[in-house]
């Protein structure tokens, strides 16, 4: 059995920067490029319960439904109501030793267990600190959980991988886990709205 990740931290930092993002705030810039507050939000909404299927491999419209090339869609109303119901929700899915055994799928990608609990949790702290950055909000990320998306993320390519990372930005020595994590994903630590 592979070692499990707790997805439970991140989540709770997610849904700690959820509440704090004003309505005021929606249609505001994020890292992720040409993405708005709101859409990154109603994102998060989406991929979250994609996730949860994922780990209980509920093989269906979540889980087959590929990325749409032309775009996230628009902020729905109740999307904080609906992280705190789905984010609770993945954490538990994970947390089962057989999510991360076997095969499962993701965005129409059959890829094994292990491999679908750290796409999910990337995601969960990638998008977790676009939203609180966007925002203008502080981001705590522990090591463990860092160091675990950036034994991930350095599978890709540092020129980028399209759809999925823009190019590695260098931080430099003396960088944390957590900022090396973020330029490897093509994201600039020291990001902040125009």
């Amino acid at each position: 059995m592979p070692d499990l990740v707790d997805l439970g931290p991140a989540g709770e930092r997610l849904l700690a920067v959820a509440a704090g993002v004003g309505d005021d705030q929606l249609d505001d810039p994020t890292p992720c490029e040409g993405r708005t507050v709101g859409q990154l939000a109603q994102h998060l909404v989406g991929l979250t319960q994609a996730f949860r299927a994922a780990a209980e491999k509920d093989f269906g419209a979540f889980t087959d439904t590929t990325p749409d090339a032309s775009g996230w869609p628009d902020v729905e109303p109740g999307w904080r109501e609906a992280l705190g119901e789905h984010v609770p929700w993945l954490v538990a899915a994970w947390r089962e030793p057989a999510a991360w055994e076997g095969m499962t799928r993701a965005g129409g990608v059959d890829l094994p267990g292990q491999v679908g609990g750290l796409v999910a949790l990337d995601e969960v702290v990638l998008h977790g600190w676009d939203l609180a950055r966007s925002t203008g909000q502080s981001y705590d990320c522990d090591d463990a959980t860092a160091e675990a998306c950036l034994a991930f993320v350095g599978g890709f390519d540092e020129a980028g991988t399209p759809g999925l990372f823009g190019p590695a930005v260098d931080v430099g020595p003396g960088a944390s886990s957590f900022e090396r994590l973020l330029a490897r994903s093509g994201r600039d630590p020291r990001w902040s709205p125009a």
